[in-house]
């Protein structure tokens, strides 16, 4: 596997996060000039996150997976696994280091934050109301609106360029009306990762990393992406 393959992974990983979880930061913490601007804001951000991010991977000749979950769902429906390992590992390292960019970028506001909840909201999901098994199935079904949604924009019937901001579209339609359940992760290393950096770095007042939780946006995008990636078999034309 080409070097510039896992390096496009890791790099538009590493910036979906940075604007992914610093549009959370932007609008949660304390005496940011977004504070307050909402979940439109949020939503807004996340897409535009994603366009950045697929754009990064792409320029590096990846496939702009950047997401363990969009990976697995590939490779079910090709039958090629080859990717997966390396990807999953390059992908989980780029969400560190954009959690960690975030925590730099963000430095004096996280004193100035009293609420915990808030900190943690900026590095991971979590649910609105809490029940597992409900919280899963809202993870696994906008996994997969979201992986078959990328299949069929790149399916050879969108005009050259476009796919990257179609993409952004479909992440800024699944956050406007399936997020509010969980905060749609629906990408493992988008949420496990920062989760880790949460908890190992030095975030005054931060709290607990809500790793009873954790394992649901793992689980629920990667059988979102399994489901997904069936489909796609079943229905090849995607």
């Amino acid at each position: 596997m080409e070097i510039n393959i896992l390096l496009g992974e890791f790099f538009g990983t590493m910036i979906l996060v940075l604007l992914g979880n610093g549009v959370v930061a932007n609008v949660l913490l304390t005496d940011s000039k977004a504070n307050g601007s909402g979940w439109m804001v949020i939503a807004s951000g996340w897409a535009f996150a994603v366009l950045a991010g697929v754009f990064v991977a792409l320029a590096f000749g990846s496939p702009a997976h950047i997401n363990p979950a969009v990976t697995l769902g590939f490779a079910i429906s090709s039958g090629d696994f080859s990717n997966l390992l390396p990807f999953f590992g390059v992908q989980f390292i780029g969400a560190f280091v954009g959690a960690l960019l975030v925590f730099l970028h963000f430095g004096p506001h996280w004193k100035a934050t009293e609420d915990a909840g808030l900190k943690l909201a900026s590095f991971s999901t979590g649910p609105a109301i809490r029940k597992s098994g409900w919280n899963v199935v809202s993870e696994a079904i906008g996994t997969f609106v979201l992986v078959i949604g990328v299949a069929a924009i790149f399916s050879g019937e969108v005009a050259a360029g476009m796919g990257p901001f179609l993409v952004g579209g479909l992440v800024w339609g699944i956050g406007l009306s399936l997020g509010g359940t969980t905060g749609y992760a629906i990408n493992p290393a988008r949420d496990l990762a920062p989760r880790i950096a949460h908890f190992l770095l030095p975030i005054p007042g931060k709290g607990g990393s809500d790793f009873k939780y954790g394992w649901v946006p793992v689980v629920g995008p990667l059988l979102g992406g399994v489901a997904a990636g069936f489909f796609i078999m079943l229905f090849p034309t995607l």
